[in-house]
Order: structure tokens, then C-alpha cells, then sequence
């Protein structure tokens, strides 16, 4: 395993069975096997993101135990959260239910408070290629949630929903984190840890249905995590605007520019919605699969369809026509 050259804080690697173990028991102090051993290849990448660490891992079909006797002896007192990217998996011996069942797109949480059996396995392996198994964890102090232990105690070792709601949302971050996380400066990094911990807390209190123990902080957080991801899917409509997005969300307009303002470094909600369209645009027209797409589709494709609009505001944002960016990049080696 290699310190990443890009930044602090990121370790990544490819290993054998035993060095995997070793590695990914740093954080997770659990029984670990594997019935690929002898041909056994994980890929682990490792962030930091102050108390918080954030692990992708793409191995073969493994079960992870941690046993009464390892909880005895040793707690580190933290929540382990998988949100499994690939393939399935079951949680043995806890609870007999459907609910026990891991499905690709889901989430699930353990605590090393208490035992757990894992098994997760891809069963789309194809023939002569080795099953794999792939997700993200999230390894967090369990005293960084506004929820008492016992209270969670309902969720633990369940397969939760990943695919709507506040759980969308937290799953929707860690992957964009992951696709960035070899970039990150270190204080950046501190600052996303918290953002993890707060979409984490929002997304245990929905499922409990107690969202009076997020504190103000973390709603905040939340809402404006929430308008980000609302933006990042109807930039495609020209009527999405502050005004919309406030309704949506169920606060006042000036409750939502200054919330989102506070927690965007300065940068307006308006201003957000542009640069993400334009940043669309950027990408759409320098995409060979697109070529045949005019300049004027594109610009609807980002919510703008008048075309000296868009024209004047991709070159206010890349100092160049579109049309001029196509032809650059298109040519480009």
C-alpha cells in the first residue's frame, strides 16, 4: 500500500489476502476470510477525513466477524457504515428477516459494540473471472452522533435504503467524495469529515423518525447538501431557480440563500446553479460520444435554450465560444 502523491491523508493499494487483512483491520478490528485466499487481489483506498476515515474497497467474495470475545476484549467504540457498490451480501446469525438481506445500492451499519457476521459476495461473476465484491465504508466515532448507542440499536446489522431520501443523499456525497478524494487538501478534508458525520446523523434520524436530535448544525448542513443534489439533477430545467428550489424544500427564500451561502464559502445559490451548468456544458461539448449533438441541444441540456445566452455565459465562465471549445477538444490527442 502507497501514500497517494496527490495529498495527505489517502493511502491506496492492491495486496494479497494477508496484507489486505492487516490493512483494513487498522480500522476494523474484525475476523476477515475468504474462499479466493490463494488467488485473493483487493484494491483498498484509504481517506482520512480527520476523526473520520472513508475506505473503497474492491476484493473477492469475504466474511467479516467480530465475535463476543473480540468485543470483550477490545472496543473502539465506533460505527462501521458500508454502502455496497457492487454485488450482495447477507448478515448472518443477527436477524433471520428479509431485512437481513444487502443489496447492491444499499446500506449497512455495525457498531464494534456489538457481534456481527458478514458475508458479501458478487454473484455476477462471469465464467473464468473471479467474483468481486465492491463499496465504500465509513468508519466513525460513535461519540461524533447526536444519537445514543442503544437508540440505533434497531438498525444495526440491517440492510437500510440507499436509494431515496436522506440515505440518496449520503450515498450520492460519499461517491462524489470518492471520486475526489485524491485532490483534497488537508483542511478540506477535515471540513468533508463533518459533513460525513452530519449526513449520517440526518440520514439514522430519518430512519428513526427522530430528527429532533440532529442539531442545528447538521440540518443546516443537510439542507444544503440536499439543494446541491437537487440542482445537480434538474440542471436540464430553465425554470430551476431559488425561488423553486426554496418551495421544494419547504423554506423561505431568504432562509435558503443565507443557510446556503454560510456553508458555500460565499458562493451564492445562483451563482452555484451556473457554474454547475456551465461546468455541464464544458464536459457535454468536449464529450466525442456528443459530437453529432448541436451547440443549441447542448445548451438545453444545461437549462439554457437561448443560444446567445448560453454562448455569452460559456464565455464569461471559459473565455472561449462553445463552439470553439467543441473544436479544441474534439482535435486534442
Amino acid at each position: 500500500m502507497a501514500e497517494s502523491p496527490s495529498g495527505e491523508g489517502v493511502l491506496s493499494g492492491e495486496a494479497g489476502f494477508e496484507f489486505w487483512r492487516e490493512t483494513t483491520a487498522r480500522s476494523r478490528a474484525a475476523d476477515m476470510t475468504s474462499d479466493h485466499v490463494e488467488t485473493f487481489t483487493g484494491r483498498v483506498r484509504q481517506t482520512r477525513l480527520g476523526p473520520v476515515t472513508v475506505l473503497r474497497m474492491s476484493v473477492p467474495s469475504i466474511r467479516v466477524r467480530r465475535t463476543r470475545k473480540m468485543v470483550r476484549s477490545s472496543d473502539e467504540e465506533c460505527y462501521h457504515l458500508t454502502l455496497l457498490t457492487r454485488g450482495s451480501g447477507a448478515a448472518l446469525g443477527e436477524r433471520p428477516g428479509p431485512e437481513a438481506v444487502l443489496a447492491e445500492g444499499g446500506l449497512h451499519l455495525v457498531s464494534s459494540s456489538r457481534p456481527y457476521n458478514s458475508l458479501f459476495f458478487d454473484s455476477h461473476g462471469g465464467a473464468g473471472q473471479q467474483p468481486r465484491v465492491a463499496g465504500l465504508g465509513v468508519d466513525l466515532p460513535m461519540s461524533l452522533l447526536p444519537i445514543p448507542p442503544d437508540r440505533l440499536s434497531t438498525l444495526i446489522g440491517r440492510s437500510l435504503p440507499g436509494l431515496e431520501g436522506s440515505g440518496a443523499l449520503l450515498s450520492q456525497f460519499l461517491l462524489g467524495l470518492d471520486r475526489q478524494a485524491e485532490v483534497l487538501r488537508p483542511a478540506e478534508a477535515s471540513a468533508l469529515g463533518t459533513v460525513v458525520v452530519d449526513l449520517v446523523a440526518a440520514w439514522l434520524t430519518r430512519e428513526l423518525e427522530c430528527e429532533d436530535a440532529l442539531t442545528p448544525e447538521a440540518r443546516r448542513r443537510e439542507l444544503v447538501e440536499s439543494v446541491r443534489a437537487f440542482v445537480r439533477r434538474r440542471l436540464h430545467d430553465p425554470e430551476l431557480a431559488p425561488p423553486v428550489i426554496a418551495a421544494a424544500h419547504h423554506v423561505s427564500l431568504s432562509h435558503l440563500h443565507q443557510r446556503f451561502t454560510e456553508l458555500s464559502g460565499g458562493e451564492t445559490l445562483a451563482a452555484y446553479i451556473r457554474r454547475q451548468r456551465m461546468q455541464k456544458a464544458y464536459r457535454d461539448l468536449a464529450d466525442p460520444a456528443l459530437r453529432a449533438l448541436p451547440v443549441r441541444a447542448v445548451a438545453a441540456r444545461c437549462g439554457i435554450p437561448r443560444a446567445p445566452e448560453f454562448s455569452r455565459a460559456f464565455r464569461t465562465a471559459h473565455g472561449l465560444s462553445p463552439r470553439e471549445h467543441r473544436a479544441r477538444a474534439l482535435l486534442a490527442p
